[in-house]
């Protein structure tokens, strides 16, 4: 059986030929537009980041989502539902897709085998019926050719071929052509015949009708079945159709059609169609809760894991993991507990220790202030009368005043630690104005810094810089900060910032000197310790001075920090609270300062990306430190113009082993 095609083909035309665009200019040319791009671009962002507009409807994005991703990136559990959630649907669906397709294709090809086989039966009883021999059996005899005419022999075919289908199927007959109107030339049946309200001419398309008045044979085609208007017309329904030409009694030809309802496949289809869904929903919903399950199992003791860590950390160091089985889970339970005792062992040990040795160094440090006021009453009666000694022993007494005063600041100095360790240190906090506390500190390190050729220069100091705070202990860390600037500075500038915004007030001390290694800025603060050990010291420190200066600045509440690059000098920045008791959320003062290496280059590689678009500026116009006149009592010391900031120089780092070359060649 043959199958006729109902769609018709276009022809298209063959594909323009353009052009493809020239590539002329230079390459200096496409340079520039990628570099008028790239500054383009970061304009629309610069200009996008600061929009208002922008940035509220980002936060209004953002707000809603916020709970949802925070949530998402710490549940590992529901992660893992999830990925099984989106995976096992992935599954059903395909698999659904493909099992809903292959019974659909074996419904369609069981019905037309089915329908192929009815309709060639009916093809072939029509034809018998239209070629049999005339008879005068009687006159109620329906298959007889006398006294009837073309039309009634073909009402009573269509209802004899319709009635042994019971509703599996409807017949309609046409006339030759491709609708009501005949062929020409053609003598035969007109009109269009269809059992059960069938409407013949719209159940039947036109280019299945075309197919079987141009050629011989069979053709079918899906369609639907539309039914003529009614008390009881039912709705269109899907159908294959199937046409052949015939001849009737006088031998013209005619078109008779099948229509087989397709109505129970799509039934069955949609029956199919809802048990796999059903089935593909509780297979996910099944799979999701099997893997909740199986993840809980893992995961409670975890989180079981991570909340006796927390406690642990914050000192509760006598829980324990609860450990059931010999699995897995009970081994890390078991191994977890080990070394939560252990810990806690080793931490018992350390605090008794620490106790001891704070308890000896209190003890000591007392009881050696008796014996040290008695040598000192001496060593001053012995400093007094020098000049009646030879010079060798005049010198002696000389070194001894030296080394009593040094041994009484270690001795001040650990006593202090030593309350700091008991928690005994007092904060006398009150308002003070942080610009006196600079003047008095910059007043006492003038010696040291005319001695060392080093100018200070203070910056920040036209509005007052108020806070709660003590001013003994802050003037001590100042102290500490501006003389070891001075004493490592290298005879460079030493700059002090004071700054003030919020609930915050800043110092930071910046100078120009050796600098600090990698990994130093925070072992800077440990007691005794020392960057460069064969560093001579010339202000006779004890080693402890930036101990006590941290410790003084948590006793208020603050921060004391330290940046440093080798080379490139250092700066310290002490931050403290506008007011007693409130938590700090930032510095008025960057750490890292404008006129470090890495800011440098970047202000660099900015400048000379926009520097098309922008008027060359005043060399003597960019330094990031406005100029000052020096402080009264300072030496007009003219500063090394490679460590000040904003002159246009380019600070390169140095090897290491560079540095200690050019230091033992000048003799440092």
């Amino acid at each position: 059986m043959q199958s006729g095609t109902t769609g018709t083909s276009g022809t298209t035309g063959a594909p323009g030929r353009s052009g493809a665009p020239g590539r002329s200019g230079a390459s200096g040319g496409r340079g520039g537009s990628r570099r008028w791009n790239l500054r383009a671009g970061r304009r629309l962002l610069d200009g996008a980041s600061t929009s208002p507009v922008l940035r509220l409807c980002v936060r209004l994005v953002r707000r809603p989502l916020l709970p949802a991703v925070r949530l998402w990136r710490r549940n590992i559990q529901l992660r893992v539902v999830a990925a099984t959630l989106l995976i096992s649907l992935a599954v059903v669906l395909a698999l659904g897709f493909v099992v809903i397709a292959q019974v659909s294709r074996g419904l369609l090809e069981a019905k037309e085998e089915a329908a192929q086989s009815q309709a060639a039966g009916g093809f072939a009883v029509a034809q018998e019926k239209a070629n049999a021999p005339a008879t005068v059996d009687g006159p109620d005899a329906t298959d007889n050719k006398v006294g009837r005419d073309a039309s009634t022999w073909m009402n009573s075919l269509v209802k004899q071929l319709a009635s042994g289908g019971q509703t599996a199927f409807e017949v309609v007959a046409l006339g030759a052509g491709t609708g009501e109107q005949a062929l020409p030339g053609v003598q035969g049946v007109k009109g269009a015949r269809a059992s059960g309200n069938v409407d013949p001419t719209a159940s039947v398309p036109l280019p299945l009708r075309r197919a079987v008045n141009h050629a011989t044979g069979a053709f079918k085609t899906f369609s639907e079945i539309k039914y003529t208007s009614g008390d009881d017309k039912k709705e269109p329904e899907p159908a294959l159709v199937i046409g052949k030409r015939l001849s009737d009694i006088n031998g013209d030809p005619y078109d008779l059609y099948y229509l087989f309802p397709l109505t129970q496949e799509e039934e069955s289809l949609n029956l199919i169609k809802v048990t796999i869904v059903t089935a593909g929903l509780f297979v996910v919903v099944l799979l999701c809760g099997i893997a909740w399950l199986v993840v809980r199992q893992v995961v409670t003791p975890v989180r079981m894991a991570a909340g006796i860590a927390e406690r642990l950390s914050a000192g509760r160091l006598q829980e324990r993991m609860k450990v059931t089985g010999e699995d897995d889970i009970a081994r890390l339970g078991e191994a977890f507990n080990k070394m939560a005792q252990n810990l806690q062992n080793k931490i018992q040990q350390l605090e008794e220790l620490s106790r001891m040795q704070r308890r000896f160094v209190s003890d000591v440090s007392h009881e050696l202030r008796t014996p040290l006021t008695t040598v000192r009453m001496a060593a001053d009666v012995i400093h007094d009368a020098r000049v009646d000694f030879d010079p060798i022993t005049a010198r002696s007494a000389e070194l001894l005043a030296g080394q009593l005063d040094r041994f009484e600041s270690l001795l001040a100095d650990l006593l202090e630690i030593s309350r700091f360790d008991a928690g005994a240190a007092a904060l006398e906090a009150e308002p003070i104005d942080l610009r006196d506390v600079v003047r008095r500190v910059i007043d006492g390190a003038e010696p040291l810094a005319e001695h060392k050729g080093t100018r200070i220069r203070v910056l920040g100091d036209t509005q007052p810089v108020i806070a709660e705070a003590d001013a003994r202990r802050v003037e001590r860390v100042l102290r500490n900060l501006v003389v070891n600037a001075v004493e490592h500075g290298e005879g460079r500038d030493v700059v002090v910032r004071l700054a003030s915004a919020g609930g915050a007030v800043a110092v930071a001390v910046r100078d120009y000197g050796v600098g600090l290694k990698p990994g130093e800025a925070t072992r800077v603060f440990n007691r005794f310790w020392r960057a460069d050990p064969a560093r001579a010291r010339t202000t006779g420190g004890t080693g402890l001075g930036l101990s006590i200066a941290v410790e003084d600045a948590r006793l208020h509440g603050g921060w004391l920090q330290a940046w440093g690059e080798p080379g490139g000098g250092s700066q310290f920045r002490l931050t403290l609270p506008r007011t007693a008791d409130e938590p700090l959320r930032g510095s008025p003062i960057p750490l890292e300062p404008e006129d470090s290496r890495a800011n440098r280059a970047r202000a660099a590689a900015e400048a000379a990306g926009s520097a098309a678009d922008r008027t060359p500026a005043d060399p003597g116009d960019r330094s990031p430190i406005p100029p000052r006149s020096p402080v009264a009592g300072a030496m007009p010391v003219p500063a090394d113009p490679t460590a000040l900031p904003g002159n246009g120089a380019r600070v390169v780092a140095r090897p290491a082993d560079q540095v200690q070359q050019e230091d033992r060649a000048d003799g440092r």
